[in-house]
């Protein structure tokens, strides 16, 4: 009778290993379970839609939000984004912000020269101003502004220009070439900035034709050099393209282009035709290698930053002239990074023209010989 009552758990290590079972086994036909049921709409029976819904990301880390429209900027967010970089710890001679002293002989010589001296740049005795303090991005307007801003923290009680309404875009059918251009291309081509034919100039646009019409259609719409693609409006059709650029062809022309956009083309070509056999090309104007300097090179070399050789200093250039004209053409154009210091290409402003800082270096090679 004692033997039908005798355990099977004789020893503690017998206890154990059933005690472990005991828990093991429940807990793996639970997760064979579950996994058995929540597999039946996942795997290989899924269509794209339900892949992509079920991996998607739950959030996105934004680094920037787009900015407003070019134009728009107050003078404390001019100053917060480019001038602060100077004018907070009077960098290359900037007056510091909030310094009356240093500001009260700038104030007195008035708004507008002030103003001037931003937008254009400036060479003074203490330092140097490059235009728009080297964000050739920047408005007048706005560079005025942050001239305002600036000045009024220092003891002036000036007003601060208000920003011109944006420009209304109307629905994409019913733009002209002329709503167009007063919306995204004038920017560039009512002064020539970057290279850009200036709108009436008819002599820059035959030069541009000469390949033919489709040619500059495709470089306005696709970019080209410096041109973003479709004036860095992408909402804007093909025809908006057309009819800009035929508004910006014979604008202030004394032979307008007739018929539109797609009769320019011809027009254009057939006037680069006979005019190139008539008369040799006309010499391009000498670049005005003082006025790049004092606007883009100014900011280093006038004071030396970076280890930039300081203008008119021989001993200093002695040993950058020594390796040639075309080395240094190199560097300026493309950048260098030396043991004393670091040169950008083109001085930071990437839109010079070539001819624009190959003059500025030929300026400042010469003040040292």
């Amino acid at each position: 009778m004692t033997d039908e009552h005798t355990s099977l758990i004789k020893t503690p290590k017998q206890l154990i290993i059933v005690v472990l079972v005991a828990f093991a086994v429940p807990i793996a036909l639970a997760v064979l379970i579950s996994q058995l049921v929540t597999s039946g709409v996942k795997g290989i029976h899924e269509d794209d839609s339900q892949v992509l819904s079920r991996i998607q990301a739950v959030g996105n880390v934004v680094l920037a939000e787009p900015s407003g429209p070019k134009g728009m900027l107050t003078g404390e967010q001019v100053y917060g984004q480019v001038c602060k970089t100077c004018h907070e710890a009077g960098l290359a001679g900037a007056p510091k912000f909030g310094d009356k002293a240093a500001w009260a002989a700038r104030i007195a010589q008035g708004e507008s020269v002030m103003a001037q001296h931003a937008i254009a740049g400036f060479q003074g005795k203490a330092g140097a101003m490059p235009a728009k303090g080297g964000n050739t991005e920047l408005t007048d307007g706005e560079v005025h502004r942050a001239v305002v801003y600036m000045a009024n923290k220092a003891g002036a009680t000036w007003k601060e220009p208000a920003a011109a309404a944006p420009v209304a875009i109307v629905a994409s059918s019913e733009r002209t070439g002329e709503q167009v251009v007063n919306a995204t291309c004038g920017k560039c081509h009512s002064t020539g900035e970057g290279g850009a034919p200036k709108i009436g100039d008819r002599d820059a646009w035959i030069k541009r034709a000469k390949d033919g019409y489709a040619r500059v259609l495709q470089s306005a719409l696709k970019g080209h050099a410096g041109m973003p693609a479709r004036g860095g409006l992408a909402e804007l059709s093909d025809a908006e393209i057309k009819r800009a650029i035929d508004y910006m062809m014979k604008s202030g022309s004394a032979t307008p282009v007739p018929g539109g956009a797609a009769a320019a083309a011809p027009t254009v070509v057939a006037a680069a035709a006979v005019a190139t056999p008539a008369a040799a090309p006309a010499a391009a104007p000498a670049v005005d290698g003082k006025k790049v300097f004092t606007m883009s090179c100014a900011a280093c070399h006038a004071t030396g930053v970076a280890g930039a050789p300081k203008f008119g200093d021989k001993a200093a250039w002695a040993p950058r002239i020594a390796q040639g004209v075309n080395v240094l053409y190199t560097h300026a154009l493309g950048g260098f990074q030396g043991k004393a210091g670091v040169m950008p290409p083109k001085g930071g402003n990437t839109t010079l023209p070539d001819a624009d800082v190959k003059a500025a270096v030929d300026y400042m090679v010469a003040a040292a010989k």
